[in-house]
């Protein structure tokens, strides 16, 4: 038996999230039946972070264990020829029997494009999200500050979670503006040793609060502190998150996809 780890990249508008899902579909179905007509045998993919129904990925990974002998060419143009057009793998290595696509990961990252503009997006509709509020960076940078560091992120946890810890250690809070012909962008940049469900919609719907004036950058800090649901902003639209990929100790070998897109290049000039 041999494992596989794949890199993949898809547009989460076309998918139910990541996990196999009855009569609806998901990433996992349609890579699992890829792979499977390749393989010509049963498999189970395992990914390093599932997503949400809308969220996209510039950098997931996966693995599958598999009794076939395919050149990994096979893994990538073979698969990509029988997957649909929204997900696509970008890679394929053998790796160790002992890596696991999730639970060899030391941290995940992700990144969220907002459009702030008057008037709702139309070219990119489901690719970035949306406020028309505008906004303050400095007062967000500001509040983002006191997530840094390992906490109890309850007040930003979706109530399905299904971790077993709502401690995380957050080593990235990050945000950035770019004005564009189509209007401000800003990107929110986390990077953790993990996150909880919906965690990262929940952070940057709070740091919008505070950056259209409605809190104050303190507040942010009451509201972590409370380990309260209620307190924080409600979950923000997926249509802008992207996962970009997890972090592996570099001994596994596992190629590392920089992924700077999706960017300000998604915006014409």
């Amino acid at each position: 038996m041999t494992r596989i780890a794949l890199g993949l990249e898809y547009d989460g508008r076309a998918f139910y999230g990541w996990q196999r899902q009855k009569n609806l579909p998901s990433v996992q179905e349609a890579l699992e039946n890829a792979l499977m007509q390749i393989a010509d045998h049963p498999l189970a993919v395992f990914c390093a972070g599932r997503t949400d129904a809308g969220v996209h990925a510039s950098a997931q990974v996966a693995h599958f264990d598999t009794s076939a002998y395919r050149p990994l060419n096979a893994w990538v143009r073979g698969v990509n020829a029988l997957l649909p057009s929204a997900v696509a793998v970008r890679w394929a290595k053998e790796v160790d029997e002992r890596f696991h696509a999730r639970y060899s990961a030391c941290r995940r990252r992700y990144r969220y494009l907002l459009l702030n503009r008057p008037q709702r997006p139309g070219l990119l509709a489901g690719r970035v999200g949306w406020l028309h509020w505008p906004l303050k960076l400095d007062v967000m940078r500001e509040a983002a500050q006191c997530l840094l560091g390992e906490h109890d992120f309850s007040a930003f946890r979706a109530a399905e979670c299904q971790a077993k810890s709502p401690v995380k250690r957050l080593t990235q809070a990050e945000i950035q503006q770019e004005r564009h012909a189509m209007g401000n962008v800003f990107a929110f940049d986390f990077e953790a040793s993990a996150f909880l469900h919906h965690m990262v919609r929940n952070l940057v719907g709070s740091l919008l609060y505070v950056g259209k004036g409605a809190w104050s950058p303190e507040y942010l800090r009451v509201v972590l502190e409370s380990r309260n649901r209620a307190l924080a902003a409600p979950t923000f639209s997926p249509d802008g998150l992207y996962f970009q990929g997890p972090v592996y100790d570099s001994a596994l070998g596992i190629p590392e996809i920089v992924a700077q897109m999706p960017d300000a290049a998604l915006f014409p000039v």
